[in-house]
């Protein structure tokens, strides 16, 4: 005689899956319609001081005949910095590299490296082919700053207001494509 109704076992075979699969659903769906950008990646650092840290110099390099020195979390009040965090054997920073090479132009800002768990000779000839946009580098070489800083890997560019405080954060390269909204945020913060 078959029962008339489902075992209790049989609906929580079944039952349990059911249900777990409409909860995703409905996280996917609040997701997809909330208008956030999945790629961004809110950052706790953000309007924030930048982390205390004090890198030193990339040993070796020198601009217009004198060294390059590292830097500091002193070294940001006063001016608004641009921070990259880069590497010699990251193939998408030698993509952003011209981009950075355009913002030192820029004699409102300053643009710093975080030259992260990298070869020093090696990010000496980065910079000597690529040019060096940096006014700064500071040697990263265990990347404990970088996880000060919050990064999730290289490339990550900051900005930080001249009073010290993280105002954005870009993680990856910055590419033709991104580059006019990076330079939007980067004139918000220099507007004040």
């Amino acid at each position: 005689m078959a029962e008339a109704s489902a075992s209790p076992r049989f609906r929580l075979i079944y039952g349990v899956p059911v249900l777990v699969f409409v909860v995703l659903a409905v996280l996917f769906f609040v997701q997809l319609t909330s208008g956030r950008n999945p790629s961004e990646i809110p950052s706790v650092l953000l309007n924030k001081p930048v982390p205390v840290f004090n890198l030193a110099p990339l040993e070796g390099l020198s601009a217009n005949g004198s060294p390059v020195p590292g830097f500091s979390n002193e070294d940001f009040k006063g001016r608004v910095t641009i921070v990259n965090v880069w590497a010699s054997w990251c193939a998408p920073c030698r993509q952003e590299h011209p981009l950075l090479v355009d913002l030192a132009k820029d004699p409102s800002v300053r643009v710093v490296g975080i030259n992260q768990k990298d070869n020093p000779d090696n990010a000496r000839r980065f910079l000597g082919a690529l040019g060096n946009p940096y006014s700064a580098v500071g040697v990263d070489p265990n990347g404990r700053a970088s996880i000060d800083w919050g990064v999730y890997g290289v490339p990550e560019t900051f900005i930080v207001g001249p009073d010290g405080m993280i105002r954005y954060k870009h993680i990856g390269a910055l590419t033709p494509e991104n580059f006019s909204a990076f330079k939007e945020k980067l004139r918000a913060v220099t507007a004040g």
